[in-house]
């Protein structure tokens, strides 16, 4: 059985019954606990849920738009069938447009239209966040070249959250940060989420870094090892409410669906020849069983 779904149920219950309800920029109240973490062995198991199903095509795609593509151009994604950054584009005129709440000359806060200028040279992007960042610091080369060359580097670190960009990038990076190492032949990984929206963004996000860590270890000679994950601000949103608690009742009626297992295409030897076209052939789920489909809102 999936021993995802049990961690991530477990943390769901504890959002639920422990957290805390606020306010937010969104307009959109979070329940929300200060933090959390989860493990993975994934010479064990591959973690991706069987309570729901999971996407992982449009999971692969996101992560290789940032890590190898290196791009922050939303059309890359459109192009493929991925609409998930749909609502970050910042339009042809250089705008990006959203209704938020922020704060008032009293601190308090006010549902506000938001029209905020980027200029028209980050038309169609999310701004300089995620994939510009990796691209601009050369991230995934420099680990790979590392992981290769000298794999008992103790400071093979990728960070997307860069003060100089913050205020140009339309959605500063949630999952911020990965710290790896080898150990004994296996490639390990540490991640950091600065806020996690669980239903939606988390399966993904988790499945996502499996993925790349997958992918690195092929291509480096490495075998597998594990994957940390620390949050901060683990919420779920109230209009998340009810899925997610049809979620909780799924397992608690059926538990979980064995996990299934990652095949990566074994002839590719360089990350960037992973096919990133809208079929990733390169990437393929063996025995993936779910529980179907569940629809959470997404909240700007």
């Amino acid at each position: 059985m999936s021993k995802f779904d049990e961690s991530y149920i477990a943390l769901c219950k504890k959002i639920l019954s422990e957290g805390v309800r606020v306010e937010n920029r969104t307009g959109v109240d979070t329940i929300k606990i200060p933090a959390h973490s989860l493990h993975f062995d994934l010479s064990e198991e591959f973690p991706v849920l069987t309570t729901k199903q999971v996407f992982i095509r449009q999971a692969v795609l996101e992560m290789l738009w940032f890590y190898q593509a290196q791009s922050n151009d939303v059309r890359w994604l459109q192009e493929r069938d991925v609409k998930i950054w749909n609502e970050w584009e910042i339009d042809g005129e250089g705008y990006w447009n959203a209704t938020q709440m922020v704060p008032d000359e009293n601190g308090k806060l006010r549902k506000t239209e938001v029209h905020k200028f980027f200029g028209k040279e980050y038309a169609h992007t999310i701004g300089t966040a995620y994939g510009y960042i990796v691209n601009k610091f050369k991230l995934t080369q420099n680990l790979i070249d590392k992981l290769k060359n000298n794999p008992g580097d103790r400071r093979m670190v990728m960070s997307l959250w860069q003060n100089d960009y913050l205020d140009t990038a339309v959605l500063p990076s949630c999952v911020w940060s990965s710290e790896w190492d080898v150990t004994d032949g296996k490639l390990n990984a540490w991640v950091h989420q600065r806020s996690c929206d669980v239903p939606l963004g988390l399966p993904f996000n988790i499945t996502q870094y499996a993925v790349l860590l997958s992918m690195l270890a092929q291509v480096c000679s490495l075998e597998v090892g594990t994957l940390d994950w620390s949050i901060k601000d683990a919420h779920i949103y109230v209009n998340q409410i009810e899925p997610i608690k049809e979620q909780i009742r799924r397992f608690d009626e059926n538990g979980s669906l064995p996990a299934p297992k990652l095949w990566l295409n074994p002839e590719v030897k360089d990350f960037f020849e992973f096919d990133n076209s809208r079929d990733c052939k390169d990437v393929k789920l063996i025995d993936y069983q779910h529980m179907g489909k569940l629809l959470f809102e997404i909240t700007q």
